[in-house]
């Protein structure tokens, strides 16, 4: 997959956002393959704390497509995963992710996040095989935050 591709399906993950616009994390899982969109997520916490838009997606990922060989998919997400969404990443065996808004800027706009980047937490797995994209439609996807904090002030 390349840029252009990337810039696709970051698109879709930010028109997913805004089923949570107050917390726009949101994630589109694709096979890498075909380009079909295999599950798609947002961010869901004020149900469960542990719903961030990649495990909501992954849920959902496995729900539909449970014997799906998730090494051949890529997940796009609105913002860089958290280190429980890249841990969840890693244990779901999805082989690639891309995201647009990373835990760096969150936390420069006042935005509570564990300081650990994804690519981090992906080198330090041994074991595991998966790709970190950074920054795709960066300014799109911190747009989403930045109109979040607007909303709220105080985040």
């Amino acid at each position: 997959m390349s840029g252009p591709d990337h810039e696709r399906y970051m698109r879709r993950a930010i028109e997913l956002a805004a089923n949570a616009p107050e917390l726009p994390f949101a994630a589109a899982i694709v096979h890498r393959g075909t380009g079909g969109v295999v599950a798609e997520g947002w961010n869901k916490t004020a149900n469960n704390p542990l719903l961030h838009g990649e495990i909501d997606a992954i849920n959902n990922m496995i729900a539909a497509a449970p014997a799906l060989d998730r090494s051949e998919l890529v997940l796009y997400t609105t913002a860089e995963p958290c280190p429980m969404c890249q841990g969840a990443i890693l244990w779901s065996g999805i082989g690639a992710v891309v995201f647009g808004t990373s835990i760096r800027f969150l936390l420069d706009i006042g935005w509570r996040q564990i300081d650990i980047p994804a690519d981090e937490v992906a080198r330090r797995a041994p074991g595991w095989t998966c790709q970190v994209v950074a920054g795709v439609l960066e300014s799109e996807c911190n747009e989403l935050f930045l109109n979040a904090s607007r909303a709220a002030p105080g985040r």
